[in-house]
């Protein structure tokens, strides 16, 4: 605003130099006439003023009849006029601009002055009013153009929303549209859709269990109803020891199937156990030694690996793999835990068959068994490897099967406890 109303103000000064310069040029050369006409360009208000600057000597046709403008600084004897005057009798401000000349036609000492009307844009109301106008002006566009294009760049999150608010738990394997864009949209897009498939896999999963523990769960209960219902029958006490010793291995295996289910349940929800420090050797020989001892155990144990656990759900771990071991050992089971760096590592190996490296995840699948498995043990649920697994990732471990010269070799990885016991 500043800069605009000076450039207008230096405008008006410049003409009314101009004009004051040329008619003073004209009046030295001795044409009085010619040189009161305003010319394109120039000042419209011109005077000539007395040296006492009391009378109009001539002036301009819009100003013939009016009084000496700026009479103050004539009076006084100024030699030079250059400001800003609001006289009463013109209509609007003026810049005025006057030199005393010491000779011309009108005598000697005159003072030639010219003004020129102040321009709209010095007004002290219409150029702030311009200003805020155009202000708001490029605010609306600047408004528009924002609204326009953040809509556009947000138009494919619109759309993910709208695909995922049509998404039913019965269309599992749709995934929202990738727009290819790049940049944070596109990695929501990628992330939403990585987050459907591993929806998708849960979903699939809990079918899978659902389906296989009602199949496992029907035999041993229609075996028991079958068992007992011919019990009933049998004449007298004929024959009925038996079936319900059958009756008994079959409410055992039920047991079994409700105790790893209730296990499961209890791990997927990350209920809470209290948690000590372990010394993985000396759990590691309890559980070799309540065992029956049908099959030889060897044993390295390092003193002093500590982990931060439940010793209830790492003694389950152990007994899973030496159950696991046991039925397909041919002779010996080695256990073995040792410190490597910062971690506890528990090994149980066996020198059976082993198992397929393309086989070695789907034995920590939910109810997945091999066929060698189902021969060797037709009674079993097909849970004990999931559980331990889900055990060890609990506390921060992982379980897997690592490569043996023969046998399968299970190893169970987990952070050391912070500190080392005052024993």
């Amino acid at each position: 605003m500043l800069l605009a109303r000076d450039w207008a103000e230096n405008e008006v000064e410049e003409t009314a130099e101009r004009t004051v310069e040329r008619i003073a040029f004209d009046l030295v050369r001795g044409e009085p006439a010619k040189a009161l006409r305003p010319r394109p360009g120039e000042s419209p208000i011109v005077q000539v003023v007395s040296r006492d600057g009391r009378r109009v000597l001539a002036a301009s046709e819009e100003i013939i009849g009016r009084p000496p403008l700026a009479s103050a600084d004539l009076i006084g004897g100024q030699l030079l006029i250059d400001r800003m005057i609001c006289p009463g009798f013109l209509d609007d401000c003026v810049w005025i601009f006057g030199m005393r000349l010491r000779t011309s036609a009108y005598g000697d000492g005159v003072m030639v002055t010219a003004a020129s009307p102040m321009p709209t844009l010095a007004s002290a109301w219409l150029l702030p009013v311009a200003l805020g106008l155009l202000l708001v002006a490029l605010l609306s566009l600047i408004g528009w153009w924002t609204w326009h294009t953040v809509g556009r760049a947000l138009a494919p999150v619109d759309r993910i929303r709208g695909e995922l608010a049509h998404l039913s738990a019965g269309a599992l394997d749709q995934r929202v549209t990738d727009p290819r864009t790049g940049g944070e949209i596109q990695d929501l897009a990628e992330t939403v859709n990585e987050t459907l498939d591993r929806l998708e896999e849960a979903t699939n999963r809990e079918r899978r269990f659902v389906s296989d523990a009602s199949h496992d769960l029907r035999n041993p209960i229609a075996g028991l109803r079958t068992r007992l219902e011919v019990a009933l029958e049998e004449p007298g006490d004929a024959g009925w020891r038996p079936a319900v010793r059958a009756a008994l291995r079959d409410v055992d295996r039920l047991n079994e199937i409700v105790a790893d289910l209730l296990e499961l349940s209890r791990l997927d929800s990350r209920a809470p156990q209290p948690v000590e420090r372990v010394d993985l050797a000396d759990l590691a020989r309890r559980e070799i030694e309540r065992r029956p001892g049908r099959t030889p155990v060897t044993t390295r144990l390092e003193p002093g690996v500590t982990v931060r656990a439940n010793p209830v759900r790492l003694s389950r771990v152990l007994g899973n793999l030496l159950s696991n071991a046991e039925r397909h050992t041919e002779s010996a089971i080695e256990v073995v835990v040792e410190r490597e760096r910062d971690e506890a590592v528990v090994v149980v190996a066996d020198d059976g068959a082993g198992v397929p490296e393309e086989s070695r995840e789907r034995v920590f699948e939910r109810f997945a068994r091999l066929p060698d498995s189902r021969r060797r043990d037709p009674q079993g649920t097909g849970l004990g490897l999931p559980i331990a697994r889900e055990i060890a990732q609990i506390y921060g471990g992982t379980l897997s099967i690592a490569d043996s010269a023969k046998g399968a070799r299970f190893v169970m990885r987990l952070p050391l406890a912070a500190g080392r016991d005052p024993a």
